[in-house]
Order: structure tokens, then sequence, then C-alpha cells
């Protein structure tokens, strides 16, 4: 049986590898992938899995994103410590899921309900559940931010965003038309508020909005520097090991 392990954590990931395949000889694992970006890459160019094993919040967003732009028939069993509401949408649509931290009895049970169900597997039924999941976990994402600005409360629209910025202690929304608002979320916060889709996180201080990139250029030591459409108040540079994960993001 050939699996896939999406997984940002390496220690999570080599233990869950090494406890598959003590698990069962017959197991190969073809690669691990930590990030949705490299995920997507992986499954437009390769012959898919008999079974992915995948972490939900990954370092360049959620893996829901993976199974969006990627078509797939392949059984998942979801690693998390993810939301109770998510948990029991994966019980209602027959997907399994294993709670963090992983053990040996866990990965056994999800393998042998993967057996039981492998020959009366209907792809296009659990397409339809996936999808539902899908569906529901996306509707999640704001819409729109509540900011308090003098007396007022302005909701502030995410796809007029231009960028979060986050420095000393404070964080601000940066919008198309030059307005700043302080918020009372840290930049991690924010960042799990966002439709990844749409949104990147560049480095600690930043995240950007798809649609504000102007130029994308190479700045010292293999990293990036980014110019967007709207001022910002510092350099935005890429880190060198984000950059592969933010040119696959940016090709979505």
């Amino acid at each position: 049986m050939k699996v896939i392990i999406i997984e940002d954590e390496p220690r999570t990931a080599k233990e869950l590898s090494g406890i598959l395949e003590n698990l069962d000889s017959t197991i190969t694992v073809l690669t691990i992938l930590s990030s949705v970006a490299s995920a997507i890459k992986w499954f437009q160019e390769e012959t898919p899995p008999d079974l992915i094993f995948s972490d939900i919040q990954l370092g360049d967003g959620l893996s829901f994103e993976i199974f969006k732009a990627v078509q797939l028939n392949v059984p998942i069993v979801f690693c998390t410590a993810y939301d109770e509401y998510a948990i029991h949408a994966f019980e209602s649509n027959s997907i399994d899921y294993l709670l963090k931290p992983l053990e040996e009895e866990m990965v056994e049970r999800s393998l042998l309900k993967y057996n039981r169900i492998k020959d009366h597997y209907s792809p296009s039924a659990y397409g339809a559940s996936l999808n539902k999941v899908l569906v529901q976990l996306d509707s999640n994402y704001k819409q729109s931010l509540l900011v308090h600005y003098r007396d007022k409360i302005i909701p502030v629209k995410v796809a007029e965003l231009c960028f979060v910025y986050a420095t000393a202690g404070v964080t601000t929304l940066n919008t198309t038309t030059d307005q700043e608002y302080t918020v009372p979320f840290t930049i991690d916060q924010l960042e799990s508020m966002l439709n990844p889709q749409l949104f990147f996180r560049a480095n600690r201080q930043f995240i950007i909005n798809r649609n504000s990139i102007q130029d994308i250029e190479h700045y010292f030591n293999r990293r990036l520097f980014l110019k967007l459409q709207c001022d910002t108040p510092v350099k935005i540079i890429v880190s060198r090991l984000k950059v592969q994960d933010f040119l696959l993001w940016v090709e979505q």
C-alpha cells in the first residue's frame, strides 16, 4: 500500500512513518509533504497514493486547501488537534481522524478502518462528503473584521486588505486605500482567520494579500523582496526557507 504523509513537524512525520511501516510491512511511505504549496505541486505531477495521512494546520495554511485545489479520490486520515466542530464534521462524513499526539493504537485503528472500506470504497460518494466538509470550513474564514476607530466600530472587508503588519506587540490592518487600523489580535491569530488562498505569511511581521503584489525581486542570500501596490513601513523580505512555498502559492 502506498501512503503519503502531509505534516510540517519533522519529528511527528518521522514517528508516523515509522509507526505505519512497523504496523504493516507492505506500506511504503512515498514522500512526506510539509506545506500546502508543495503538496499541491506533488499531487499535480505524481500518481495518487492509496491513502493519505494529513495534518490540518500547516505552515502556509490549512491542508483543506490542497483538496480544494487538486481533485483527489483518495481516503484521507486527518491528524489533528483541531476544533471540535471540525472533528464532528469528519465523523458525520465518514472521514477518519487521529488526535495528536499520535500513538500506534490510533494509527492501527485507522488502517483497520481503511482495510474494511477499501473494497466497497466509492470515490464519488467520498468526494461528495469531503466537499461538504470543505464548504463548511471555508465559511469560517473571515470576510470582514470589526475595528474600533475613534468612537466608531468599522467593518473592514478582508478583500480590501493590502497587508497585515505586526511590530512591538502591535498588529495593524493596512488597506488598499492606505487606511491603517490597530486590532486586538496577534498576527498568528489573524493568519488563522484569513483564507490562505488569498493571504500568505511572508515573515514574522507581514501577511500579504495576493492581489496586492506588484513586483517580486531576488534579494541577498537567496531571499525575495516583495513590493506591494501600497506603501509598507519596512521592506517585505521572504526568507530563504519560505521562498519555494511562496512561489508555489503565487502560481496557484
